[in-house]
């Protein structure tokens, strides 16, 4: 496999996907082959590519977040996962199953077993109460309500909504249908939720509530999410593993915080150059790791605080120097200088200047 993890690891594999939208894409497909882009195959064939030659690994109990400008091909790549939309090329595997050669019978569990899908519109049924919306799943399947009953409530309690299941989905607001949804796909007990723009239809504050929500959510359950975004804040904030796309293809994937410190790409160097540094990335991301005793230091921090948390305890000190722990252990030591010099975009660190100016 492409990562280091071993395929056990590994939920969903993804590999050499095309979708090539237009009359006689495989034709075209040749021509993007042989190294013809987006904007070039529209131009001279009147084809609209949708996804270029894609190759992710997206790790089980884990959440894989998906994200691009409009037209990137973010959402066109999620809708491959359970087969909404047919490829031009390629392979998509699940729980080590190639799909594309699921028959009509195997494409129904998968969509029904395996995998929910949690939508930006909501996509909740008007005519049924939030309980029954809630129990979608297993009313598809025969169940009767009173069956369903209790695991429905069981989750609509556990995303917020306790006491709401009588009620209409017109009678919540879009903050508490997005619950809804989210406790529908808790109901069904797949293994894979799918999350398309899930949450960019929601007021901020509301937004960020989700978000908290969905991440205390995999504490507890460690489900493996693919979620699509085209909001960097929200991808850094969700993410375990994030694939960044363009015009169809990958520009950029791996661990969010490496992806922020080491941008591969000036498109990339754009995506992050006005992202709040201090409150996205990690200690453990610019610590020195070490398990050696530390001479004195101003104190403990965790592996995983903010920077920006370190800069309000230190009050703004750079002389300081603070020992890393993770599970009770030092793992670590982080200078203060070290941190402000991880707070200037890649860029400007390269310049000693820039890097006297900043600390």
């Amino acid at each position: 496999m492409k990562d280091v993890q071993s395929e056990n690891d590994i939920k969903i594999s993804i590999r050499h996907l095309y979708k090539i939208f237009g009359a006689r894409p495989q034709e075209a497909l040749e021509q993007v082959k042989n190294g013809m882009g987006k904007t070039e195959l529209q131009e001279k064939h009147g084809h609209v590519l949708g996804l270029n030659d894609i190759n992710v690994d997206v790790p089980s109990g884990k959440t894989t977040v998906i994200m691009g400008l409009s037209g990137s091909g973010k959402s066109t790549l999620i809708r491959h996962l359970n087969r909404l939309i047919e490829p031009t090329a390629g392979e998509v595997w699940v729980d080590g199953e190639n799909i594309l050669e699921y028959n009509d019978k195997q494409l129904r569990k998968l969509r029904k077993v395996q995998m929910s899908m949690v939508f930006q519109k909501f996509a909740l049924f008007p005519h049924r109460t939030v309980l029954q919306n809630a129990g979608l799943a297993p009313s598809v399947e025969g169940e009767r309500e009173r069956k369903y009953a209790d695991e429905a409530r069981k989750w609509l309690d556990r995303v917020g909504l306790e006491g709401q299941g009588d009620q209409y989905p017109h009678q919540l607001s879009g903050g508490m249908q997005q619950r809804v949804g989210i406790a529908r796909a808790l109901t069904s007990n797949s293994d894979i939720m799918l999350m398309d723009e899930a949450f960019s239809a929601l007021d901020p504050l509301i937004r960020t509530d989700m978000q908290n929500l969905l991440i205390e959510l995999q504490n507890e359950l460690q489900k493996t999410v693919v979620f699509i975004t085209h909001d960097l804040d929200e991808a850094l904030k969700l993410a375990d593993h994030l694939v960044i796309l363009k015009d169809g293809f990958v520009v950029q994937q791996g661990e969010p915080q490496h992806i922020l410190l080491n941008p591969a790409d000036p498109y990339i160097e754009d995506f992050v150059s006005d992202i709040n540094r201090a409150r996205v990335l990690r200690v453990r991301s610019v610590m020195e790791r070490t398990t050696k005793p530390l001479a004195e230091t101003a104190g403990d921090i965790d592996h995983d605080d903010t920077l920006e948390s370190v800069i309000a305890l230190s009050e703004g000190d750079t002389t300081l120097s603070y020992r890393v722990i993770k599970d009770g252990a030092p793992v670590g030591l982080l200078n203060m200088r070290k941190l402000v010099r991880a707070l200037v975009p890649s860029e400007q660190s390269d310049d000693p200047d820039s890097a006297r100016r900043s600390g």
